[in-house]
């Protein structure tokens, strides 16, 4: 559903996560893709369609930092042709969108021609920052094959699949190389054993410093940065000791590697909410008996993780991490974080801490003239209700995505002429 070109709200207030206040009686212009103008008086602009927004909030679009947009399957072992699993993922973009997410940061297995597919139209879903596939040792987290499948793999990952094997810091290199060549923006590497996968164990260290200080440096010559996959607080030190920026997951952090990220201006990536799905729900959709005996590792630290990590002074940012029929649940990260956070702070990972994660720091996650017209109508409060982001966009009145409204179920009140 497009918007016209020039859009007024009216009387709104406007939260976003610079500040905890609320800015009440807010008019925010909308030109193009762009926010042009925010003004705590009224905005006058020649043929704009007007909203009043009294009585609602006016917030960015929601990001994403953590996703899995071609894990339709819970089970990732599953093998499916690489055409099934593009289509399969339509519908998950789709559904991230409508929960009022307009980016998400995929963190292995989307690549750039699905990035295009949405910018162009031909894919309705949220703006996507695409890791390519992710990188893995043989037997790390992200090699799929069991213990005694003696399989060769494809040196550039099987069709369809989330992630690829490279051992050594020259096939790193060339690994690193070929994803951002083929349009990543930015990579994704496995640094600690991980649950999903069979064969490595959660306390496990994966690639040698030599080989994280490859993909750091392949990562920063291409003017872009390394994610990695670490749980514990040995794998955090160890990656962010060779450059790495965004550490995923850091469950098992301990207050001495959390104080280090801080120095070093490295982010956390949490995602909570796929532990307590994959707990609950993940043995009922296919996930193996030897993972499903690894949640409870990592979902009783989760919540502690946001503790240490607050304390330390580290920034964190929304991830959420799901798979498969789960990924519904993506905005219940936000009532978990409650837990233990601030609703605020809470918002400002899903928007400024978020966008600095992107390096789209004021133009992504903030009401503000000059950002991208990524905006949501909200009928609720988020700062006192953090519930009114969940339900699948139920409270959502509209969600607008550069300029454009994907929803829109408010009524003009006025065409506005000079």
């Amino acid at each position: 559903m497009d918007a016209p070109r020039l859009v007024l709200f009216s009387n709104a207030t406007v939260v976003d996560g610079r500040a905890p206040d609320r800015r009440e009686g807010f008019h925010v212009l909308v030109e193009g893709g762009t926010i042009r103008e925010v003004s705590d008086r009224p905005i006058t602009a020649a043929s704009a369609a007007v909203f009043d927004l009294r009585g609602r909030t006016l917030m960015p679009g929601l990001i994403d930092c953590h996703a899995h947009v071609l894990a339709s399957l819970v089970n990732l072992g599953i093998v499916l042709p690489e055409s099934l699993v593009t289509l399969r993922a339509l519908p998950i973009l789709r559904g991230m969108l409508e929960r009022g997410f307009t980016t998400v940061r995929d963190a292995g297995g989307a690549d750039y021609g699905l990035a295009q597919a949405v910018e162009q139209g031909l894919a309705v879903g949220p703006r996507l920052f695409v890791s390519g596939k992710a990188l893995s040792q043989t037997g790390g987290h992200g090699d799929g094959r069991a213990r005694f499948d003696d399989a060769p793999v494809h040196p550039r990952g099987r069709p369809g699949g989330l992630t690829r094997i490279a051992d050594g810091v020259e096939a790193v290199r060339l690994a690193a190389r070929e994803e951002l060549r083929a349009g990543a923006h930015q990579v994704k590497l496995m640094a600690s054993g991980g649950v999903a996968s069979p064969t490595d164990p959660i306390a496990n260290t994966q690639y040698s410093r030599d080989e994280l200080r490859a993909a750091v440096e392949e990562a920063e010559a291409a003017q872009t940065y390394v994610m990695a996959h670490a749980y514990t607080a040995k794998a955090i030190r160890r990656a962010v000791e060779c450059g790495v920026r965004t550490i995923e997951h850091g469950n098992l952090v301990d207050e001495a590697t959390a104080a280090l990220m801080a120095r070093a201006g490295a982010y956390a990536v949490p995602t909570l909410v796929t532990y307590e799905y994959l707990a609950s729900e993940g043995a009922a959709l296919g996930l193996p008996p030897d993972s499903v005996a690894k949640v409870a590792d990592v979902r009783e630290s989760g919540l502690r993780s946001l503790e240490i990590f607050r304390r330390a002074g580290v920034k964190m940012a929304f991830g959420t991490d799901l798979l498969g029929e789960m990924h519904r649940h993506q905005s219940s990260e936000f009532t978990i974080r409650t837990r233990v956070l601030p609703a605020f702070e809470v918002l400002q990972s899903a928007t400024t801490v978020a966008a600095e994660v992107l390096r789209m720091d004021g133009r992504l996650g903030v009401v503000a003239p000059g950002a991208v017209a990524d905006l949501l109508v909200v009928d609720g409060d988020p700062l006192t209700d953090l519930g009114v982001l969940l339900d699948q966009g139920a409270h959502l009145d509209a969600i607008m995505k550069a300029g454009k409204f994907y929803k829109n179920r408010l009524s003009p009140v006025s065409v506005a002429v000079r």
